[in-house]
């Protein structure tokens, strides 16, 4: 299995096995649009699999993952690429831009960036994502406290 392969693997494991305050994938949705997302420490992912992707694993480090969804006429939902940009709030309201790089894994396209957390400490995440040859914006915010296994 390729490593991008088990990175991917890796989120979506996350999202459906894990505690909900630790990685439990949400989504908004924007009509035929959908932005999941997904928060999680980054000392679950396997060390080969971090270290072929260049993400640092550490108790003080988390990985938010976000994936730009379209809905097709039948119903199904696929990745779409774009742009996702924004920053993750501490509890004392202090900003840090989150540096997201876009992954692609065949027609699977997502977007993880790196951030420093306390364990418990609850971060506000306002990300916006922008599909590829649109011009609407998808803004999303959402709130995750992290814990150390």
């Amino acid at each position: 299995m390729k490593p991008m392969t088990l990175l991917m693997l890796c989120c979506v494991t996350l999202a459906g096995l894990a505690s909900p305050a630790m990685a439990e994938e949400k989504h908004v949705r924007f009509g035929d649009y959908e932005v999941h997302y997904n928060v999680f420490p980054s000392t679950f992912l396997m060390p080969e699999v971090a270290a072929a992707n260049n993400l640092n694993r550490s108790r003080g480090i988390g990985i938010v993952n976000i994936a730009i969804m379209e809905r097709g006429e039948d119903g199904s939902l696929s990745t779409v690429p774009g742009q996702v940009e924004g920053q993750v709030l501490n509890d004392i309201r202090q900003a840090k831009f989150l540096a997201f790089r876009r992954i692609q894994e065949g027609d699977a396209v997502y977007f993880i960036a790196e951030y420093q957390y306390t364990e418990g400490e609850l971060m506000t995440f306002q990300v916006t994502a922008r599909p590829s040859g649109h011009d609407r914006d998808l803004p999303i915010r959402f709130s995750q406290a992290l814990f150390n296994d």
